[in-house]
């Protein structure tokens, strides 16, 4: 048994374990994740064998007390062939680090990832009453979530996560932007969004905004003014404007149904972007004006994390 040790937050775990699961996969180890034994109860992984907490607890105490071996993947790029001679033989092990990187291996078992990553019915029920709240879809009919494409054509989605908090000092605050910024980034989108949508004749499809993010203190009516006022230029419909505020899972869910992604560079959107292969733009130089060659798709974009 491997037992990953994870760091971070959510969707850092989900990723450091995913890579973990997929080299055990290969050679025929079981492993269990520390953090979804306890922690961030929103997905099917936290209700398979091995993840209770009486296993989190004996594996942290045994690896602290020396019991089992604890093997540590802290430096980029580094050779991994004795942290996996240890994982190979030895019965039970803790793996830690935020450089445990198998790729290829990742792709290979992806199908699964995403299965033991698939959410909870509870969390998919609340994000689809949100869609219909917002879109006021299936009236009278339930709820359900729907993929992008077979959704697709009913209305456009775009889901903006907006990151402060950590990223105030993360890389000397240089993913940290200003509400005029997001409001510019996302009027600049929709101007892109509108002129396809006439190429393809789908000028009347509807767009609904959808921002996430961890600042409590977000100015939402400012959001509200600058984008209510979008007809001018565009001849888009006043896209819909939502802010969930969801818990971590709802957010995570709700922006994997989305068309397309915006946000700074984040594991959070990285993620939401793996469930249905959703194109996603990461806003590293907020000036520079997005076209759809700014979107890229998580295949290539989790071997460039930032």
């Amino acid at each position: 048994m491997i037992f990953v040790h994870d760091k971070g937050r959510m969707c850092n775990n989900i990723l450091q374990y995913a890579h973990l699961y997929a080299w055990g996969r290969e050679h025929h180890r079981t492993t269990m994740s520390m953090r979804f034994a306890y922690k961030y109860q929103y997905f099917h992984i936290c209700h398979t064998p091995y993840h209770r907490f009486l296993n989190y607890a004996f594996a942290k105490y045994a690896a602290k007390l020396k019991l089992i071996p604890t093997v540590t993947f802290n430096e980029e790029g580094a050779p991994t062939d004795q942290q996996e001679q240890v994982m190979l033989h030895r019965p039970l092990v803790m793996a830690e680090g935020w450089y445990v990187c198998y790729f290829d291996l990742f792709l290979k078992y992806k199908p699964e990832i995403l299965q033991l990553f698939d959410f909870l019915p509870e969390v998919k029920t609340s994000v689809a009453e949100r869609f219909a709240k917002s879109e006021r879809e299936n009236e009278g009919d339930g709820v359900a979530v729907l993929s992008p494409s077979e959704r697709r054509d009913m209305v456009l989605r775009v889901g903006v996560h907006i990151r402060r908090g950590d990223y105030k000092t993360f890389n000397g605050g240089k993913f940290f932007y200003t509400d005029e910024q997001y409001v510019k980034v996302i009027k600049n989108f929709l101007n892109l969004i509108q002129t396809n949508l006439n190429k393809e004749g789908r000028g009347d499809s509807s767009v609904a905004i959808y921002i996430c993010g961890n600042d409590p203190t977000l100015d939402k009516d400012y959001y509200r003014q600058q984008l209510s006022t979008l007809n001018g230029p565009l001849s888009i419909e006043t896209p819909s404007l939502s802010f969930p505020d969801g818990n971590p899972g709802e957010d995570l869910c709700l922006l994997s149904q989305c068309d397309y992604l915006i946000g700074p560079p984040s594991t959070f959107t990285l993620v939401a972007s793996m469930y249905h292969d959703t194109p996603l733009c990461w806003l590293i130089d907020i000036n520079e004006p997005i076209t759809f060659d700014s979107f890229n798709h998580f295949d290539y974009l989790f071997r460039h994390i930032i």
